[in-house]
C-alpha cells in the first residue's frame, strides 16, 4: 500500500508569478504583463514544497495560439480569428515540441528556461507535471521544433478523403470552413482553411458554432466518426507513432507525469498502446485522465491511466454538500461509486475549469471549502489537486477579457490574480492568512500522517443520521488513530458522533479512555471510546476537527 500521498499543485504558469496589475480588459501581453518560468526560483519552489506538495503542474507550457506576434524569433504568426482572446487558450497547441514564448525571459532560449525549470523543481523536492493535449490541436498548427526527421501533424494527409486510417486530422472535402464568426477579425487577410477540417468537440462539419472548440481541429486515432465510429487499429494508425513520440520527448526532458486533456475523447486502444511504450522507457512516469464519464473508468485505467479526475461523483458531491444542496449522506455515496478503484480517484475542489470557490457563482466564501478540503485530503490515500490561489480564497470575479466573468480564473487572458499578487507582497488579510494556514495544515497532514497515507478508513455516517451539515470519518494505522468531523455549516454546532461495534472490530479499537489532539488547533480533549457509544464534539462553523489519538 501506497506510503505517501499526491498533493497536486495545478498552477496557471503565465498567471501565477505576474506581478502587473494594471488588469486592462482584453489587454496585450505589454499591457498586463506575464509570468514566466524564472519566476519560479528555488524560494518560490520551497515555500510551494513546504505546504505539502508534492508534484507541480504547470499549466500550459507548450506553445499555444496567441494573438501576440513572435514571428521575429521565427515563430509562425497565428491568425486571430481563431484564437481565444489575446492570450489563446492553452490547450490549443500550435507545436507540441516548442514553449510558450510568452513565458521566456529570452525567448530564443525558452526550451532551456523549461529545463532549468524542470531542475529547479526536482532540487526543491516536487514533481513535475505537464499536460499533454492529445485529442485536439490549434487550426494553425505547425511545428518549427519537431526533431529531425519527424514529419508534421497532416503533413501526409490526403484531405480528400473525409476520414482515412493514416490521416492526422478529419476533413471535409470539398468545404471551406465557414464558422459563424467574421474570419477577418481585424485583418487585411481572412483566415481561410479548404478543405475544412474537423472540429475539436467532435464537430464534422465545417461550420462550427460560438459554443464549439472552433480553434481546433480535432486529431484522428483511427475512428471512422463518419460511419458511428468504427476503429481501424490495424496496421497502427499513424497519428499514434506521432503522439507517443511527443510523450517520449517531453519525458526525456525529465518531467514525471502528464495530465492528458480530455482522455475520455481519445480511444482507448491508443492509451493502452502509447502508456506502455511510455512506462517501458520511464517506469516512474504517471498518466492522469481528465474523464468525465464513471461508465468509462475503469477502461481507461485499465488501458494504463494511473488517476482520473473525480469530478462528477466527488467533486458535484462536495459542491452541492457546500452549497447547501445536498445532505453530507450524499458524500459516503460519492465514494461508494469509485470504491473499488478509489485509490486511482484525483479529489479536487478547483481547477482552471472549475469556478473558484469563493466566487458568487459557487460559494462566494473561500472558508465554505474548508470541510470539503478536510474530507478531500484525508478521506482515503488517493491524491489531492489545489488549484494556485484557492488557499487564499480567489474570488476569479474578473472580467478579464475573452472569459468575461464566469468565476473562474480566465486561461484565454493576459492578467494577474489578486490573492497571488497580494501574497507575493505578504499583503494578504487576515482572513486569506487564516485560510491559506488551515490549508497548509490539512495538506501537510495529508501528506505525514500514517494514518491517512497507510491506514484503513471508515465511514461513520451511516449510524450517525442525524447529522445533514456534518461528516465524520476514522482513519488508523497501527495504533495511530484520527477521528474527522467537519462541520459544513455556518453555525457553531454540538456533535454526537457515534462510533459502531462493527468500527471498533474493522479496526481493532480498544475501548478506553484517550486523550485526542486536535491536529488543526492543538487542543487537547478527553474522548471516551466505547462500542456503540457517542463522542461530543463542539465544532465551530465551516470548520475541521481532525482528533489524533493512540487506539
Amino acid at each position: 500500500m501506497a506510503s505517501s500521498k499526491i498533493i497536486l499543485y495545478q498552477v496557471f504558469t503565465r498567471l501565477y508569478g505576474n506581478r502587473n496589475t494594471t488588469c486592462k480588459h482584453d489587454g496585450t501581453i505589454e499591457e498586463n504583463g506575464c509570468g514566466k518560468l524564472n519566476d519560479f526560483t528555488p524560494t518560490v519552489l520551497k515555500k510551494i514544497r513546504a505546504m505539502g506538495v508534492s508534484h507541480i503542474w504547470y499549466t500550459g507550457v507548450i506553445r499555444h495560439a496567441s494573438q501576440t506576434d513572435y514571428s521575429q524569433y521565427g515563430i509562425p504568426r497565428q491568425h486571430p480569428a481563431v484564437v481565444k482572446g489575446k492570450a489563446g487558450s492553452p490547450y490549443a497547441i500550435t507545436d507540441y515540441y516548442d514553449i510558450d514564448p510568452d513565458l521566456a525571459v529570452d525567448v530564443d532560449q525558452r526550451m532551456q528556461e523549461f529545463e532549468a525549470l524542470v531542475a529547479r523543481s526536482h532540487q526543491a523536492g516536487l514533481k513535475v507535471i505537464i499536460d499533454f493535449v492529445p485529442n485536439h490541436v490549434a487550426r494553425q498548427y505547425h511545428s518549427i521544433c519537431k526533431p529531425e526527421g519527424v514529419k508534421d501533424l497532416g503533413e501526409e494527409d490526403n484531405p480528400q478523403l473525409g476520414f482515412s486510417p493514416q490521416n492526422n486530422f478529419y476533413y471535409c472535402p470539398g468545404q471551406c470552413f465557414h464558422p459563424y464568426f467574421d474570419l477577418y477579425h481585424g485583418e487585411n487577410e481572412p483566415y481561410t482553411e479548404e478543405p475544412a477540417k474537423a472540429t475539436g468537440n467532435d464537430c464534422f462539419n465545417n461550420a462550427p458554432g460560438q459554443n464549439d472548440w472552433y480553434e481546433t481541429v480535432k486529431l484522428n486515432y483511427g475512428l471512422d466518426y463518419y460511419a458511428g465510429r468504427v476503429g481501424h487499429f490495424s496496421p497502427i494508425p499513424n497519428t499514434w507513432d506521432k503522439m507517443t513520440d511527443i510523450l517520449l520527448f517531453w519525458a526525456a526532458k525529465g518531467v514525471d507525469g502528464f495530465r492528458c486533456d480530455m482522455a475520455e475523447m481519445v480511444p482507448t486502444a491508443f492509451w493502452q498502446w502509447a502508456t506502455d511504450k511510455v512506462k517501458y522507457r520511464y517506469p516512474e512516469i504517471i498518466f492522469i485522465g481528465e474523464v468525465y464519464n464513471p461508465a468509462e473508468y475503469r477502461n481507461y485505467l485499465g488501458a494504463g491511466f494511473d488517476y482520473l479526475y473525480d469530478k462528477v461523483g466527488m467533486y458535484d458531491t462536495l459542491r452541492n454538500v457546500m452549497c447547501g444542496r445536498q445532505s453530507a449522506h450524499a458524500i459516503t455515496g460519492a465514494w461508494q461509486q469509485t470504491d473499488d478503484i478509489r485509490q486511482h480517484m484525483l479529489y479536487f475542489l478547483e481547477n482552471h475549469d472549475e469556478q473558484r470557490i469563493a466566487s458568487d457563482f459557487f460559494a462566494g466564501d473561500g472558508l465554505k471549502g474548508v470541510p470539503a478540503l478536510a474530507v478531500s485530503a484525508l478521506l482515503y490515500q488517493n491524491p489531492l489537486m489545489i488549484y494556485f490561489g484557492q488557499e487564499y480564497g480567489e474570488r476569479g470575479m474578473d472580467a478579464e477579457g475573452f472569459s468575461g466573468q464566469d468565476g473562474r480564473t480566465t486561461i484565454f487572458d493576459y492578467w494577474s490574480v489578486d490573492t497571488m499578487v497580494r501574497a507575493a507582497n505578504r499583503k494578504f488579510t487576515i482572513r486569506e492568512k487564516y485560510l491559506h494556514d488551515i490549508y497548509v495544515k490539512l495538506m501537510n497532514i495529508a501528506k505525514n500522517e500514517k494514518a491517512v497515507t497507510e491506514g484503513a478508513s471508515f465511514d461513520l455516517m451511516y449510524v450517525n443520521g442525524h447529522l445533514q451539515r456534518q461528516y465524520a470519518f476514522l482513519r488508523k494505522a497501527g495504533s495511530e488513530t484520527l477521528l474527522v468531523v467537519v462541520n459544513f455549516d455556518e453555525l457553531p454546532v454540538t456533535v454526537n458522533i457515534t462510533i459502531p461495534d462493527h468500527a471498533f472490530a474493522y479496526l481493532r479499537l480498544k475501548e478506553k479512555g484517550a486523550t485526542a489532539t486536535d491536529l488543526l488547533s492543538g487542543h487537547k480533549l478527553k474522548l471516551t471510546l466505547k462500542r456503540d457509544g457517542a463522542v461530543a464534539l463542539e465544532m465551530k462553523p465551516l470548520s475541521a476537527m481532525v482528533l489524533k489519538f493512540r487506539a
